[in-house]
């Protein structure tokens, strides 16, 4: 794994909020990457592994989330105020132009970053996500987001992680279950293996709008003329294929690329993926 700072920021309303800085070039705009509902900045270390050294990989945990602080108010863990603590990340970094790479909620993030500052993308990947979501994703997410419990080991966790998601990633072995885990849960002070995000971004979630914004179709054309890829995971049950045709379809400079035997949400290291990822970003730089 390639070597990163770790670094902080402030939101607007005093959280200290983490994220994993990759060094790379100066005459390159950063890559942005914003992680899943569940998720944190170590869901992105294989597609750093790749890119850093050649690009800036900034990494963020959304607040509640990894190394950021928690929020003493549970309906703050929105979109709305996720896109407020990046671009207070943003402004303190002094970034002018940025390549976005948003998974799940992170695209949602994206979409609306791009409704209040296009200007500043010079790319962006949505992986798994789009304007309309399929309700059978929400309501398996709503299923488990906010429920607990631990593992002694973490063979455990992995065969936990495993278990719920070997229908969406058929492929992994029992190594990459483990890295999974690692991924998502992380030691407490007790020694046991727990979810590494506040519980309580359950609770605006389960109030139905509160999972994006209020006009996501609207957002989504603010991409336009920004060079976007598309990602779907072929069994993904959160970005139907009639939705991403209809964005790709929706934008001038977007491309389309299925994961197959994926489901939500692929995890951007998959073979398929390197050769639009690299493309994204050489179409970036052409904008940039």
């Amino acid at each position: 794994m390639p070597a990163y700072e770790n670094r902080y920021w402030w939101s607007n309303d005093g959280l200290r909020l983490h994220y994993r800085d990759y060094a790379g070039p100066d005459d390159r705009p950063p890559i942005l990457c914003l992680p899943g509902l569940t998720r944190n900045a170590r869901d992105f270390e294989g597609l750093a592994g790749r890119l850093a050294g050649q690009w800036r990989v900034i990494a963020v945990d959304f607040r509640g989330r990894g190394e950021s602080a928690y929020a003493k108010d549970p309906m703050s863990y929105v979109p709305l105020t996720y896109v407020q603590d990046v671009e207070a990340l943003l402004g303190e970094l002094a970034i002018d132009r940025y390549i976005a790479i948003g998974t799940s909620l992170g695209g949602i993030v994206t979409m609306l970053l791009a409704g209040t500052a296009r200007a500043r993308l010079a790319g962006a990947l949505l992986n798994d996500i789009g304007p309309e979501i399929d309700p059978r994703g929400l309501s398996r997410i709503r299923g488990y987001v906010g429920k607990g419990g631990s593992f002694p080991t973490w063979m455990h966790a992995a065969r936990a992680v495993a278990e719920v998601n070997a229908a969406t990633h058929s492929d992994c072995a029992i190594e990459d279950w483990l890295a999974m885990a690692k991924r998502l849960y992380r030691l407490n002070s007790a020694g046991r293996i727990v979810l590494d995000y506040d519980m309580k971004i359950a609770e605006p979630f389960r109030v139905a709008g509160n999972e994006a914004g209020p006009d996501m179709w609207r957002a989504l054309a603010s991409l336009g003329g920004v060079p976007t890829l598309v990602v779907r995971g072929e069994k993904s049950d959160l970005l139907s294929m009639a939705t991403a045709e209809r964005m790709v379809a929706t934008l001038d400079d977007a491309r389309l690329v299925s994961v197959p035997g994926v489901g939500h949400a692929p995890l951007l290291t998959e073979s398929v993926l390197v050769a639009p990822i690299d493309d994204l970003l050489a179409r970036a730089m052409a904008t940039a």
